[in-house]
């Protein structure tokens, strides 16, 4: 839906600056631009408003009260709403990379010519902040309210080239919006950029930040395609990349294609709603998979062993947090024990999360369950629909193992120290086995 009215009424933007909405042109002129212009006309909720200030300098910015807080660009805060207020300015390429640009700014610089440096069309319009606060006109020089209507993601000049960062907010914007589609030009261009080298400039913190703001999109797998048609994925994350076109058993995975089970497996962790952590190691759980022996195919075995390394080198190259890069390669080596359940001992079920540190870390352990259920649910056929029983077992045992008193235990062998340790042992499987075997018991007649 695209609403035609203005933003709404909103108090803080009567702030204004002395003398700022006159019409003559020697004065200053405040727009409100970008996202908020944007998500306005969509009919969603404006968060935080970026605004422009055409005609000022940094002098007349000081003077009204305003902080200095750009680094590398005339960006400032209001003294009472302490948003952000940005000089309008032009920028030219000086080398590779998000960081390689002279800036311009000065009081000649349009309106039109600020919008030009953004990257889409539906982030390049405006509205003029009035006397009494409200917000006038849309301005629109590039067609930004009709790439809505079109439903288009499209680059707004050629200067998009210039900051490969773009390629991968595009792919983001792709991920929050299942029902846009690239504009082919725009394609064409992002396919450019990593052909002659400008995407390997990038940082590895800046890859990541957008690589995480994607995951948390409602369909993430919708970035990850983007980015493995303009070649970024091969570039920048290659193990997952080897994913696609790798088959599998069909009686497991009907969707055959791993990168689309993958694809599959992350769209479901945003079903639900998972945490950054579990979305990576979704991401990340099947790694092994991209180099099985091709005598092997479509089997995986020992996928799992693979996988770790291989998420490990993926969380060093885009500098991951570390509680992700632990989600990641606990997940690529455990996912499928989780799956075993039915066959597996007490003793192994009690290694499995001690490897897992389950004890210490319960809301991690359970977060890797989450992780594991989006898995086996994110694949074709009937898999999103069938019952996981194995997961209320896990969760069963591991409330089991966190129910015991080991300071009891430990009490009941204060004169024998030595004996606390299998002591606390023996009580942990004493605790799961009876709870195991039953469970055991009720899959298998279940599957008679």
């Amino acid at each position: 839906m695209i609403v035609t009215d203005g933003l709404p009424h909103k108090n803080r933007y009567n702030q204004p600056m002395s003398h700022t909405h006159t019409t003559s042109p020697k004065n200053p002129r405040i727009y409100c631009v970008g996202g908020a212009v944007r998500d306005a006309l969509m009919g969603l909720p404006a968060n935080d408003a970026d605004y422009v200030v055409v005609g000022s300098t940094p002098e007349t910015m000081l003077a009204q009260g305003y902080t200095p807080v750009g680094k590398d660009f005339p960006v400032f805060l209001h003294p009472v709403t302490h948003e952000e207020y940005a000089l309008a300015r032009i920028e030219r390429k000086t080398a590779q990379g998000y960081t390689g640009f002279a800036v311009h700014f000065a009081p000649d610089v349009t309106l039109e010519e600020d919008l030009a440096r953004r990257d889409l069309t539906i982030n390049a319009m405006a509205r003029e902040v009035q006397a009494n606060g409200t917000l006038g006109a849309l301005i629109d020089p590039y067609h930004g309210q009709k790439d809505l209507e079109d439903k288009i993601l499209r680059h707004v000049s050629p200067a998009f080239a210039e900051d490969p960062v773009r390629i991968l907010r595009l792919a983001r914007f792709n991920a929050r919006w299942a029902d846009f589609t690239v504009a082919p030009e725009t394609m064409n261009l992002m396919r450019e950029m990593v052909a002659n080298g400008e995407t390997a400039a990038l940082v590895p913190e800046r890859v990541w930040t957008e690589i995480a703001r994607g995951l948390m999109e409602a369909t993430p797998s919708r970035m990850f395609v983007i980015l493995r048609e303009c070649g970024l994925l091969a570039q920048w994350l290659p193990e997952v990349d080897a994913l696609f076109g790798v088959p599998q058993r069909a009686d497991y995975h009907p969707e055959i294609d791993t990168g689309v089970h993958v694809m599959m497996v992350i769209d479901y962790a945003a079903k639900l709603k998972l945490n950054l952590e579990s979305r990576y190691a979704a991401l990340c759980h099947d790694l092994g998979k991209g180099n099985t022996p091709a005598e092997i195919l479509p089997r995986h075995v020992g996928h799992e062993s693979r996988g770790v390394p291989l998420a490990k080198t993926l969380s060093e190259r885009l500098k991951v947090p570390r509680a992700c890069a632990d989600y990641a390669r606990l997940l690529a080596h455990e996912h499928t024990n989780f799956y075993k359940l039915p066959e597996l001992r007490p003793s192994t079920v009690l290694n499995i999360i001690k490897r897992c540190d389950g004890l210490r870390r319960p809301e991690r352990f359970r977060d890797l369950l989450h992780a594991s259920l989006a898995d086996s649910r994110g694949r074709g056929g009937d898999f999103p629909n069938r019952p996981a029983l194995w997961y209320d077992a896990w969760l069963m045992l591991l409330d089991t193992l966190l129910g015991l008193d080991n300071g009891e235990i430990a009490l009941a062998h204060e004169h024998e120290p030595e004996q606390i340790p299998n002591a606390i042992l023996e009580a942990q499987l004493h605790a799961i086995t009876p709870v195991l075997k039953i469970w055991q018991t009720m899959v298998r007649s279940t599957n008679t």
